[in-house]
């Protein structure tokens, strides 16, 4: 096996495997460690989670060649219908509206995951699954990676290393990277429930005193559900039975769509925003949930970390077409700071609504109802909003397949 690369993938998720994927025709010599086999990175209960992808996530993947194996499995976001338990306040989103198909689309991470994954094995780049990275040495021509693969050592080079590892990177620890916690004070409960009634592919987001309560369609009569509740609250209802749960969710959601049925187990995420202080140290940059953690409220999280994997390879691209060092700070330097934009209105909004929904005092109640519905008759604004709940109130990225 080769030791020198132009670039290293840490991480063989969706992110660093999205980016390998839209640079399989850059002439790059690429290489992907993942601590994980392919077995355990299959079986992981975090496959079960649901992803809603906005739209401009799906304009991405469809670029990338990997969205028509995988369209039968989600399922087409056509309204989002936003309240305030309690309180007077709607908006109501829809995609007839906009003219568009779907404002976007549900779909199980494991379904998605493994769609890329199988693409990426049939394109020229060199694959290391189990491999842990150990050590990282950035020099002014190359870095250097120590990797442990199946109780060897390994060391490989590169022009640059992308950290693509998720919320626990090792990447970021070794760059010594620090990170700033805001702790929510909240516990996210995701299960997925069957309705009496059908959901007619509409996403709810119902905002109630403790947390907001999202519920998003599913195949069928089922929808994915996102229920943030206080720590207190949380363990209480984990450790209930499923009767007095229903019952809890039933008086939080109400019953416009008829009873609800457990349809999966229960799980349990606390909820913090993660940031960390920088994106670029040395000839290394991280990106996805190397970089940010957010909450789950409006299901930004995995589509900005879709577009720093775009920014990242329409740049690489175009280096390699004007044979620029791929590591060159300059280089480094621009792309974090056109992330920067990005990453601080998509965690402004997402932090902004969490305080501001999850907040009874009886002024900002007022305030927040009276908003939502001066924006479902205000066809501008919800337009706006409409806009960046697709994720394109701002300019995509342009990769391709080929």
């Amino acid at each position: 096996m080769q030791n020198e690369y132009d670039l290293i993938i840490v991480g063989a998720g969706l992110a660093g495997n999205c980016l390998a994927l839209a640079l399989k025709d850059s002439g790059l010599n690429i290489a992907i460690v993942e601590a994980a086999s392919r077995k355990q990175l299959r079986e992981s209960p975090l496959g079960d989670r649901a992803l809603a992808l906005a739209a401009g996530t799906v304009q991405l993947l469809q670029a990338l060649g990997a969205w028509d194996g995988v369209i039968d499995k989600a399922t087409a976001i056509k309204h989002i219908h936003i309240s305030d338990r309690g309180h007077f306040g709607k908006t109501r989103l829809a995609a007839q509206e906009q003219g568009v198909e779907a404002l976007g689309y549900v779909i199980a991470a494991r379904d998605i995951e493994e769609h890329v994954a199988d693409l990426v094995e049939k394109i020229s780049v060199t694959r290391l699954y189990e491999t842990r990275v150990v050590g990282l040495m950035s020099g002014n021509d190359a870095v250097n990676v120590s990797l442990k693969h199946q109780g060897e050592s390994l060391n490989l080079s590169a022009q640059l290393l992308v950290g693509a590892d998720g919320g626990q990177s090792t990447v970021r620890k070794l760059l010594e990277i620090p990170q700033q916690v805001t702790e929510y004070g909240q516990t996210a409960l995701v299960t997925t429930v069957q309705s009496a009634l059908p959901h007619r592919n509409t996403a709810y987001e119902r905002f109630t005193e403790q947390g907001p309560l999202a519920m998003l369609p599913s195949a069928g009569k089922h929808l994915s559900v996102v229920w943030t509740r206080g720590h207190e609250q949380a363990e209480a209802l984990m450790n209930s039975g499923e009767a007095e749960f229903l019952a809890e969710l039933q008086a939080c959601f109400g019953y416009r769509l008829g009873a609800l049925k457990l349809a999966a187990p229960r799980r349990a995420f606390p909820l913090s925003l993660i940031r960390a202080d920088r994106m670029v140290s040395g000839r290394a940059v991280i990106i996805g949930n190397a970089v940010h953690q957010l909450h789950p409220v409006a299901g930004q999280g995995f589509n900005l970390g879709i577009r720093d994997v775009a920014q990242l390879a329409e740049m690489l691209i175009e280096q390699c077409q004007n044979h620029g060092d791929l590591w060159g700070m300059e280089f480094l330097n621009r792309y974090a700071k056109q992330r920067q934009q990005d990453h601080d209105q998509t965690i402004g909004f997402t932090n902004g609504v969490v305080h501001i929904f999850s907040n009874d005092w009886l002024p900002v109640a007022a305030l927040r109802n009276t908003g939502l519905t001066i924006l479902d008759h205000l066809p501008f604004a919800k337009q706006l909003l409409t806009k960046h709940a697709m994720g394109l109130a701002g300019r995509l990225p342009k990769i391709g397949a080929g």
